[in-house]
């Protein structure tokens, strides 16, 4: 059985790019398609694996501007030969599931999400995105066909895998195909035991969806510590409203994270998130999470057992809910408990046996 992967592209070390690293343990051979490969931001993350990019790559400024090749990408991901391969295993939240797999083959995507900006952000993207007057005139017709590609893509894959029920209703919803559930790899392990201090604690890309601005202006009206891990477009902005006693540290190693997270009263989770990874991990350090009640920390979190959740996605609600929140007692080793069943060595177990059943049943 001779495996491919896809990935969308690798320009960011996230969770979805772990789900990758971890398929290529399992079929070590495989090689990796994708549209960009931008070794400036990744790293050596991927050293060793065999990366085939996509034309886009050679194309001027496509690492610093990829958005200018948005029309581009269903035909650059659409180009590569897949013709030696018996299973095509895509990861992906947008175009990765849009590689023509040749007839004989089986193509399993495993789906972080529907592609958000098409999808269910799609009137937000259009509000937020930048370049001008022209391109948010132009951008409309863009994504309309983008929509329809995505649409007939997803019709073309054989099976679906989602990172969470909520993921995989979206994946009824906008491709009307069922979608098995198989949880994202989590490194639940190696978390040290160390005396919880004053502060809680945001692990997060600084994204606008993320919706960090909620914590910030929470905390600065508590007057509490918090401690934001993490980086992105969003920081500037961020640091201009937070208070003294909001604390950006960037990007730390995983040493670092484990510690802080571990050190942490709580975990901040503002968010509707697809899967919600640093709410596992946060768990697995023994600390209790404070997630809005929607998303894939629904299925992850256990209200009023490994935390808590907050109905409404504005600060009030959210610093009424720390309030409430720093009244309760927390059992930390029934936590760390819990967080291991969303392990990594499950996920790869739970992901071969679906690969080689649906192979062999073909």
């Amino acid at each position: 059985m001779k495996v491919a992967l896809i990935h969308d592209h690798l320009n960011q070390i996230g969770g979805a790019e772990r789900v990758v690293l971890d398929m290529h343990k399992l079929w070590p051979q495989a090689p990796l398609y994708t549209l960009v490969h931008d070794k400036k931001k990744v790293g050596d993350f991927f050293n060793g694996l065999d990366i085939h990019s996509s034309f886009i790559q050679r194309l001027p400024l496509s690492l610093s501007h990829l958005r200018w090749y948005l029309s581009m990408m269903p035909t650059a991901i659409e180009t590569f030969d897949l013709s030696d391969y018996d299973v095509i295993l895509s990861s992906a939240s947008a175009f990765g599931k849009g590689a023509i797999a040749p007839s004989h083959a089986l193509h399993i995507c495993y789906c972080h999400t529907p592609t958000r900006y098409l999808w269910s952000d799609a009137n937000t993207y259009l509000k937020e995105v930048g370049g001008g007057a022209v391109i948010k005139y132009i951008l409309p017709f863009v994504l309309n066909r983008l929509r329809m590609w995505d649409y007939l893509a997803s019709q073309r894959v054989d099976f679906f895998l989602a990172n969470s029920h909520f993921v995989a209703d979206r994946i009824k919803r906008y491709y009307n195909r069922e979608a098995d559930v198989i949880y994202p790899p989590v490194d639940v392990d190696a978390y040290p035991y160390v005396e919880k201090l004053n502060y809680f604690i945001i692990v997060s890309r600084l994204r606008p969806y993320k919706k960090i601005d909620l914590a910030i202006q929470a905390f600065n009206r508590l007057n509490m510590n918090l401690v934001i891990v993490g980086d992105g477009e969003e920081r500037a902005r961020l640091e201009s409203i937070a208070g003294n006693k909001i604390f950006f540290t960037g990007a730390v190693s995983e040493k670092v994270k484990k510690r802080l997270l571990a050190g942490a009263r709580g975990f901040l989770h503002p968010q509707e998130e697809d899967a919600g990874i640093a709410a596992v991990e946060a768990m697995a350090a023994g600390t209790p999470v404070i997630a809005y009640n929607s998303g894939g920390a629904v299925e992850t979190v256990i209200n009023g057992i490994t935390g808590a959740f907050f109905e409404e996605q504005t600060w009030q609600c959210l610093a009424d809910s720390v309030i409430r929140f720093n009244r309760e007692t927390w059992d930390n080793e029934r936590i760390r408990a819990h967080a291991q069943q969303f392990s990594r060595q499950r996920f790869m177990a739970e992901l071969k046996s679906f690969v080689e059943m649906k192979y062999m049943e073909r």
